[in-house]
């Protein structure tokens, strides 16, 4: 079984008092679940504020983004080891949004898949068509190109520290959820394509989360699909009685069908 991962990319919000105050209330909230994973990616800045408050808790915390380099002169840019540092065991990789405004290909977001697992980060690697590649038919080859620039050169042994978020490009931030039936049928794709290059046994225990409008109303319907392993989820992670209830949700749906299975 998969232990599911509800993931809170809180983007460019929640800076300084916010960032602590919503972490808090996470924290606080999440009481005695354990069966399900929760992360929290809020900004460079308050990553260290927020990791006081998570030590010592079921809370992991994660980062939005990192370069592909330890050191050097890259100004602006945050390293996989400065992110260690201040307490982060993820990062997310390949968001939309980075390949969108900072044209992020997938060899740039190879060698920072390459990067980050290399000093000891998990990671979470975005992938996602455009409404028009959807329309046209072309969503499948659109993700199997992503997959393939971004991982082709990566290790075997690396891919266990890897996992695939769907985010179709078209469904986030826009209030507009993909079909769970067709959000599995992406995610069951997604999971044959990395049997195919790095072994069945470790795609069947890769989890695949969902990314695009999650919310307390549609979680359900979506992370009871066979291959949907949890949510990276945007606007709702933002308020703390949202958040805990996509978790509470998941957690459930979790116990549930361990209880099915025995």
């Amino acid at each position: 079984m998969r232990k599911p991962l509800i993931a809170g990319n809180w983007k460019l919000n929640k800076g300084g008092k916010d960032a602590l105050e919503l972490s808090r209330r996470i924290k606080e909230g999440i009481g005695d679940i354990l069966n399900v994973d929760v992360l929290i990616c809020p900004p460079f800045t308050a990553l260290a504020e927020v990791h006081e408050v998570t030590r010592d808790s079921p809370v992991k915390l994660g980062a939005q983004d990192c370069f592909y380099e330890m050191n050097g002169a890259y100004t602006g840019e945050i390293s996989p080891l400065f992110l260690l540092d201040v307490g982060c065991e993820y990062v997310i990789l390949g968001h939309s949004e980075r390949r969108k405004y900072f044209a992020e290909t997938g060899d740039i977001i190879g060698m920072k898949l390459r990067a980050a697992i290399g000093v000891g980060l998990y990671t979470i690697l975005c992938v996602g068509e455009k409404s028009e590649e959807r329309e046209s038919g072309g969503a499948y080859d659109v993700v199997k190109t992503q997959l393939g620039g971004s991982l082709s050169d990566i290790p075997d042994d690396y891919i266990r520290k890897i996992t695939i978020a769907y985010e179709p490009v078209w469904a986030i931030g826009t209030g507009k959820t993909c079909d769970p039936d067709v959000a599995n049928e992406m995610h069951q794709f997604i999971r044959e394509w990395t049997g195919k290059r790095f072994g069945y046994k470790i795609a069947e225990e890769m989890r695949i989360l969902y990314g695009g409008s999650i919310k307390p109303e549609n979680i359900s319907s979506l992370i009871e699909k066979e291959h949907i392993d949890g949510g990276l989820v945007g606007g709702a992670s933002l308020k703390a009685e949202s958040f805990l209830e996509i978790i509470r949700t998941a957690s459930e749906k979790n116990k549930l069908t361990t209880d099915k299975h025995g």
